[in-house]
């Protein structure tokens, strides 16, 4: 009989991790998958480019639903099928409607969360990261109709989402803490030659300032206030300041954490049967972040000695 392998987590390293298992290990796991956003598996680095209008949702499926159906892989996706359980003495997934899964291993790849700062009044409707599928048509609807766009965060994050609404006509500011753009990639003459290219398209710069509070109007952001004392209109905030992983559900159910999840080198927390990858990890005291070493995680876990 297969062993039964549960994929908390549909994103681009629980997905590579299946993946590898498919093309190297073909037999050996029923691979259920649950994922919290209604979709296939997505490249989130080409999010971007679907904000611009470049490309569609469906141009950037790295696996749509029909490569699930084809591979025998279940998937349960959607806000429902988030995990919001694990029982690790039956070995059972327990998803937000009642959907239980058992397990003999079980891989969580939950990723990262955007770093939503703690700003008063921030619990108000168009204030979001820029992080999935739904962030980017919440901005495409909100350019239809509104005007002013505000992005905190200066870093290549923040300037692409600026840049994109700008492209959708809205008239758009970023605030940065620190004196110049790209703080941690350019030196401040390099940053002050790409703010001069940005600024001669239209976006507007506050630098060495941030937020200070956060106004609404109708349950609807409608301005922000900045430490120096600016008042600027907004329609929506995006705030663009980082990522933390996403580690709640594997706190939750007792495993060992600090920053991320503690894994080892083969990928494995510290239950015997539950396995890691991706942003949500820490492995030798490190996070990550960028695509390539969460890939080669995915790879060392589906290893036969690893996952």
């Amino acid at each position: 009989m297969k062993l039964k392998l549960v994929v908390i987590g549909n994103g681009m390293a629980g997905m590579r991790t299946v993946d590898e298992l498919i093309q190297t290990v073909p037999d050996r796991y029923d691979i259920t998958v649950f994922g919290a956003e209604p979709h296939g598996n997505y490249n989130r680095i080409m999010l971007t480019p679907v904000l611009f209008g470049a490309k569609s949702v469906a141009d950037i499926m790295i696996h749509d639903f029909d490569w699930y159906l084809k591979n025998r892989v279940t998937l349960y996706c959607g806000p429902d099928k988030a995990v919001v359980d694990v029982d690790r003495e039956r070995r059972c997934v327990i998803a937000h409607d009642g959907t239980c899964a058992f397990y003999d291993k079980l891989l969580i790849a939950t990723g990262s969360l955007p770093l939503m700062l703690d700003i008063p009044g921030r619990d108000v409707e168009g204030v979001l990261g820029f992080r999935d599928i739904a962030d980017v048509e919440t901005m495409i609807e909100k350019s239809a109709s509104k005007r002013h766009a505000v992005i905190l965060g200066g870093g290549l994050l923040g300037l692409e989402a600026a840049n994109g609404l700008l492209q959708r006509g809205m008239q758009v500011s970023v605030i940065n803490r620190a004196d110049h753009l790209l703080n941690r990639q350019l030196d401040g003459k390099a940053a002050a030659f790409l703010q001069r290219q940005l600024a001669d398209k239209g976006i507007q710069f506050h630098l060495g300032t941030t937020i200070q509070r956060i106004d609404s109007q109708d349950g609807h952001i409608s301005a922000v206030t900045l430490s120096n004392g600016s008042v600027l209109p907004a329609d929506m905030l995006i705030m663009s300041t980082g990522i933390k992983p996403n580690i709640s559900l594997a706190k939750r159910i007792g495993l060992a954490c600090q920053h991320g999840i503690v894994v080892d080198d083969g990928m494995q927390t510290s239950d015997p049967a539950i396995f890691s990858v991706g942003e949500c990890v820490q492995h030798r005291g490190e996070l990550f972040g960028l695509v390539a070493p969460v890939y080669e995680q995915a790879k060392v876990c589906a290893q036969p000695t690893g996952g």
